[in-house]
C-alpha cells in the first residue's frame, strides 16, 4: 500500500462480492451477512458513491504523512523512516466480548505483577515447584540487579501491551505479553483521530467507546508513583533518541502528557537524587517513563558501554528517590518460555483459572516436547524466547525444508531458547486491496495501565498482515494497522472519563 495514493480511481467498492473464505471474520458471519455491531459501517461504505472510499483512504494516508506518523526499521538500507500503513476499514469488538477480555487482562496483569515481585524477593513460586528454577535463571531478561527492589506501591508493570489472536474456532488467545517497553499506543490514538474525520456519523451510530483520554490516564498512572508528596510531580519520558524505531511515539506521548522528552545526557545523579538539566538549572525528576531496555538504563548497573542511560540511576531507584515505569526486571515476564507458565502463575497467585487462555505451547527445553517439535517443524510456529518484531521465528507451513533444518539445529543447540505453537488460522478483517476488499489476518494489542487501579484502554492496536496469506502482522515485516472499535453498553462508556490521580 503506497503512503499516499497518487491518483484515486472512481471505483465503487462494495462488500457485495466479499468472501470470508472459511476464516473467522471480525465483521462478517460465515453466511456473509454483517455481524450486528458492524452493520452501520458496512451500510455506510456500501452507500458511498464511486471513488469516495478510495478518496477517504487517500486522505487518511496524506494525513499520516503530514503528521509524521512513522516508524524506523533496523537494518533497512533503503531508508530508516516509513509511514505506518493504515487501512480505514475498522476492526469491531462487541461489548460483551470486550467485557470478558477486560476481566481476563486485569487478571493476567495482576498475577504477573505478583510473579515479578516474588521472583525478585522470596521466589516462593520456585520453592513450591510451580516453575523450574533453571527456566527462570536462564531467562535472558532476568535481572539479578533487581533483587530486593521494592517499587512504589509494589507495582512493577505499569504499562503493558498484551497481544491477542483469534483462532479459526473463534476462541481468543493470549499470544504474548509485552511488559518491558510496549509500543504502538500512539498509532491507536492517531488512527482514531483520523477515523473520526473519515466516518464521523458512523461513530455515533455504532456507539464506539473513546480512547482519547489515554495520555491523561497514563500521566496519572505515572504521577501515582512519585516518591515525593508534591502537587505536580516531575515526570519525564526517557528515549534512546531519534534513531529508535518508536521515537515518534516517545515524542507524541510526551507532548500529549505535557511532560519533557529527555535522553540520558539530559539527566544527572547528584546527592542520591535524579535531576534534569534545564536552562534555569537542575530540576529534580520524580518519575521516568522509560522507553529504553534495562541493559541501557545505567552503565554502572547493567551494560558498562551504554551511552543511552544515566550513571547511578539504579542507586537512586533502589533508594526510593525516583520511580521507573516500567520497573527494571519486568521483561522476565516477556520471555516466551515463562509465557507458557502463565496459566499456572495465575492459579498459584490468585487461585483462579486463566480467563483468557494461552495458545497451546510446546517448551523445547522439555525433551519429549522438543522431540515432537523437531518431528513437526513443517506444521508449527517456532519462536525464540526473547525475540520480537517477527524476528527469530519459523512459520512451519510457509517455510522451506532448508529453513526447517536450520531451526532444527538452533533448537538442538539451545533448546531453552525456543517454544513452538500450532499454526493458528488467525481471524481476518476486510481490507482495501486495489479496487476491492480482501480478508487480511489480524491480531490485537490492548494496553493496560496499572496505577491506583488497573485500567484497560477500550480498544487497542489492531495490526494487519497486509501481504496476502501472511500471518505476520509486525510493521517490520510488512504489517499495517486498523482502528479498533469497542462498542459501548451504556452512555457513561461513551463519555471520556477524567483520570483521577
Amino acid at each position: 500500500m503506497n503512503p499516499v495514493l497518487a491518483s484515486v480511481p472512481d471505483v465503487a467498492l462494495s462488500f457485495a462480492e466479499y468472501q470470508t473464505e472459511g476464516f473467522h471474520d471480525e465483521l462478517f458471519l460465515a453466511d456473509q451477512t454483517p455481524r450486528p455491531e458492524a452493520g452501520p459501517i458496512i451500510q455506510r461504505i456500501n452507500s458511498l458513491p464511486p471513488g469516495e472510499l478510495m478518496r477517504r483512504q487517500a486522505a487518511a494516508e496524506r494525513l499520516l504523512l503530514q503528521l509524521g506518523i512513522t516508524f524506523n526499521v533496523y537494518g533497512d538500507n533503503q531508508g530508516a523512516e516509513r509511514i505506518f500503513p493504515f487501512d480505514i476499514i475498522p476492526r469491531i469488538v462487541p461489548a460483551h466480548e470486550w467485557e470478558w477480555l477486560e476481566r481476563g487482562l486485569k487478571q493476567r496483569i495482576q498475577a504477573l505483577n505478583l510473579f515479578i515481585n516474588d521472583i525478585y524477593h522470596d521466589q516462593q513460586i520456585i520453592k513450591d515447584g510451580v516453575i523450574p528454577a533453571e527456566i527462570l535463571l536462564d531467562a535472558k531478561s532476568y535481572r539479578e540487579q533487581c533483587h530486593g527492589i521494592n517499587p512504589p506501591h509494589g507495582i512493577w508493570c505499569h504499562v503493558t501491551g498484551t497481544d491477542l489472536v483469534r483462532g479459526g474456532d473463534g476462541q481468543i488467545y493470549v499470544l504474548e505479553d509485552n511488559l518491558r517497553c510496549p509500543s504502538g499506543v500512539s498509532y491507536v490514538l492517531q488512527n482514531r483521530s483520523i477515523m473520526k474525520r473519515t466516518f464521523p456519523q458512523v461513530f455515533d451510530l455504532s456507539r464506539v467507546r473513546p480512547v482519547g483520554d489515554y495520555p491523561l490516564r497514563l500521566l496519572r498512572t505515572l504521577e501515582h508513583l512519585s516518591p515525593r508528596d508534591v502537587a505536580n510531580p516531575r515526570v519525564v519520558v526517557l528515549t534512546p533518541g531519534v534513531f529508535n524505531s518508536a521515537y515518534y511515539e516517545h515524542s507524541f506521548l510526551a507532548q500529549q502528557m505535557g511532560v519533557e522528552l529527555v535522553e540520558g545526557r539530559d539527566l544527572v545523579v547528584a546527592g542520591e537524587k535524579l535531576y534534569m538539566r534545564t536552562t534555569s538549572g537542575l530540576e529534580q525528576v520524580d518519575v521516568i517513563y522509560r522507553r529504553i531496555d534495562d541493559d541501557f538504563l545505567d552503565p554502572k548497573a547493567f551494560r558498562a558501554d551504554s551511552m543511552l542511560g544515566v550513571e547511578g540511576l539504579m542507586n537512586v531507584y533502589r533508594a526510593g528517590r525516583v520511580a521507573l515505569a516500567n520497573a527494571p526486571g519486568t521483561g522476565v515476564a516477556d520471555d516466551k518460555v515463562i509465557y507458557a507458565y502463565v496459566p499456572k502463575i495465575i492459579k498459584y497467585y490468585l487461585n483462579e483459572e486463566a480467563i483468557i487462555p494461552n495458545v497451546p505451547t510446546y517448551i523445547c527445553e522439555n525433551q519429549d516436547e522438543r522431540a515432537y517439535v523437531l518431528d513437526h517443524l513443517d506444521e508449527l510456529v517456532v519462536k525464540a524466547a526473547n525475540e520480537s518484531g517477527g524476528y527469530g521465528m519459523l512459520v512451519g507451513p510457509h517455510s522451506t525444508k532448508e529453513q526447517q533444518a536450520q531451526f532444527a539445529e538452533l533448537i538442538k543447540a539451545n533448546p531453552r531458547n525456543y517454544i513452538a505453537q500450532p499454526t493458528l488460522s488467525l481471524s481476518r478483517v476486510p481490507t482495501i486491496c486495489g479496487d476491492h476488499f480482501e480478508g487480511r489476518h489480524v491480531d490485537l494489542r490492548p494496553y493496560i495501565l496499572y496505577g491506583k487501579e488497573i485500567f484497560v484502554l477500550p480498544g487497542g492496536l489492531t495490526r494487519v498482515a497486509l501481504r496476502k496469506g501472511s500471518l505476520v502482522v509486525n510493521s517490520s515485516q510488512g504489517g499495517g494497522s486498523k482502528d479498533t472499535w469497542v462498542i459501548a453498553t451504556n452512555q457513561e462508556q461513551l463519555t471520556p472519563q477524567s483520570a483521577t490521580p
